[in-house]
């Protein structure tokens, strides 16, 4: 949600969710931490681009009023020359405008490959595609890497955001992770934004968006495609 500009298309996360034998949702929690000790991280990402990219492209003439998509990306394909390359043969392939493309990598992630998530970003951003760096706040060194990587987005951790109503040094973080945000000239998202008082808190600060249960919760991508949430940052699900 857009907490500055209320003429902003939706945006929307695209958030993973495992679907059992039996019909049951699984969250990310349970199988992402598996996924990473047998490296299958590159390949989970990989199934996720294309099942986006391909939908996107499949109702690309219902999206006029989305400004754009962001899917997440784990520290093991920053290193991939190979998920590299395809994510822009895609998204040539499905003819899609680069810019309606955002990718999100974490902090901790980042970090750990300095020099290969540098090259990534670097190179799909003059693809044209956008990059958020997440759960910004949460690694010791957080400012000075950040000058050396090229993301147009930081997302506020929301172990600061959740109780900045109650704690003056969470509110502090928030605060000035906003605001060195700014001065780097990049546009920053709160997490983990619960209610409207905290809502409202951020939008005095200066924040730009905010995203959480308060403002819309985990649904189907399918409901993309319906007149709401408009000018928000909202979670969809794509189901395995």
């Amino acid at each position: 949600m857009s907490l500055s500009d209320p003429s902003q298309k939706r945006i929307y996360e695209v958030l993973l969710r495992l679907r059992t034998r039996s019909g049951d949702i699984v969250p990310p929690s349970a199988f992402l931490p598996a996924a990473e000790r047998y490296n299958l991280s590159n390949a989970i990402d990989r199934w996720v681009v294309d099942h986006t990219f391909a939908w996107m492209k499949q109702h690309f003439q219902q999206l006029d009023d989305v400004d754009h998509l962001a899917i997440n990306l784990s520290g093991a394909s920053l290193g991939s020359h190979t998920l590299l390359s395809h994510i822009m043969q895609q998204i040539t392939l499905h003819n899609l405008p680069p810019s309606m493309i955002k990718f999100e990598i974490t902090e901790t992630a980042a970090i750990s490959n300095l020099r290969d998530a540098t090259l990534f970003i670097k190179t799909l951003s003059e693809f044209g595609c956008q990059f958020a760096l997440d759960d910004f706040g949460s690694g010791l060194s957080s400012f000075a890497y950040l000058k050396n990587l090229p993301v147009c987005t930081l997302k506020i951790d929301g172990m600061f955001v959740k109780d900045i109503l109650n704690d003056p040094i969470d509110e502090a973080m928030v605060k000035s992770i906003n605001d060195i945000g700014h001065v780097m000239g990049m546009k920053t998202i709160a997490e983990f934004v619960e209610n409207d008082a905290i809502r409202q808190r951020l939008q005095d600060m200066g924040v730009d968006f905010a995203q959480g249960y308060g403002i819309g919760k985990p649904a189907p991508i399918d409901d993309i495609l319906q007149p709401q949430c408009a000018g928000d940052v909202c979670n969809s699900t794509v189901k395995a």
